[in-house]
């Protein structure tokens, strides 16, 4: 009877371990390598890119973050505001830049998960193309109106809407943020008919409200409370299940009149996918520690905003989870990106 030996050609063993003992060596060198880079990362300035325009939700945070990570870090973090295409065109950016952690970028919930049912051919992936650090804050949204608008409550709004289909308009921050699809949401759920105009950001959104451009807002709380509290909007209703202590006399939606309804925004912090890990670790133990520190949490409750923190394991699944949900939401609702 033949034996195995006989069939195997020469030297075939030997080179199979001398092909793992190789792998395993550039393994492990390149977890030391990646260890040695964390050591003396950053040694130059970090850049923090920012979707939309200086002002809103995404750029409040990163500016708040960009502070302490300056801080802690040893090195400036300059934050670069990229507007346009509801974020598109800094993710693409991103996407594209060196992996070597000198490149954050401030994401959001439009830009790493409604785009990705909003546009048929979006240039980038949002879970191929970043690897996720953490979430930065979880955020309902405001919904106010112009001063002049003859309602007082989010049951007049809908009676008014209902009496005038197609005739008042709401704001967005762009085709497929958060906010226009939390506000088509509400369309649907609420059986009117306004109609969507979109920006290139919360405060360009905020100042079309507030000159009368559009009638109808929901809006960050961080972006849409200070006007509320100087009498150039009326709060109507909050996205969150729950009321907010900064603002406890405006009622959830569903308080209001449109039972069942819930939205929150959230923003996170992605660098470009194949950055070495010890540098992502690096980064979510920064901006977590960040996030922690009183001068922040007291700001973001002061917001309305509550922090986050989570690995970059649970973000990473958190993407997929809401690129699913707001599929759904897209498809009921017929939104569809400019």
């Amino acid at each position: 009877m033949t034996v195995l030996a006989d069939r195997v050609p020469a030297g075939y063993f030997e080179r199979i371990v001398y092909g793992r003992t190789a792998a395993l060596v550039l393994l492990l060198c390149a977890a030391l390598a990646g260890a040695a880079w964390a050591q003396t990362y950053p040694a130059k300035p970090v850049r923090f890119i920012v979707g939309f325009g200086a002002g809103g939700g995404n750029d409040m945070i990163a500016r708040t973050l960009s502070r302490k990570l300056t801080e802690s870090m040893g090195q400036q973090v300059i934050v670069d505001n990229r507007p346009g295409g509801a974020g598109i065109v800094a993710a693409v950016m991103v996407a594209k830049a060196p992996p070597d952690g000198y490149t954050l970028f401030a994401g959001s919930i439009s830009t790493l998960a409604t785009n990705v049912s909003m546009h048929a051919k979006l240039p980038y992936d949002p879970v191929r193309d970043f690897a996720p650090v953490t979430v930065t804050t979880m955020s309902p949204y405001l919904c106010s109106a112009n001063i002049g608008v003859p309602i007082a409550t989010l049951k007049e709004f809908i009676a008014l809407a209902k009496a005038t289909p197609g005739k008042i308009n709401y704001a967005s921050a762009g085709s497929g943020s958060g906010n226009h699809l939390s506000q088509e949401l509400f369309k649907f759920m609420a059986g009117i008919d306004i109609v969507h105009v979109p920006y290139k950001g919360a405060a360009e959104q905020v100042t079309a409200l507030i000159a009368g451009e559009v009638q109808m807002s929901c809006i960050q709380v961080q972006v849409a409370l200070p006007q509320v509290r100087g009498g150039r909007l009326r709060a109507l209703a909050i996205t969150s299940a729950q009321r907010l202590a900064v603002a406890p006399d405006v009622p959830t939606i569903a308080e209001a009149g449109v039972p069942g309804y819930e939205a929150t925004s959230w923003q996170g912090v992605v660098v470009p996918a194949g950055t070495p890990r010890a540098i992502v670790n690096r980064l979510y133990s920064e901006i977590a520690k960040a996030l922690q520190s009183p001068e922040v949490t007291e700001r973001l409750a002061a917001e309305g905003s509550t922090p986050g923190g989570i690995t970059p394991q649970e973000f990473a699944a958190h993407i997929k989870s809401e690129i699913a949900k707001w599929a759904t939401i897209v498809k009921i609702s017929g939104a569809r990106a400019d």
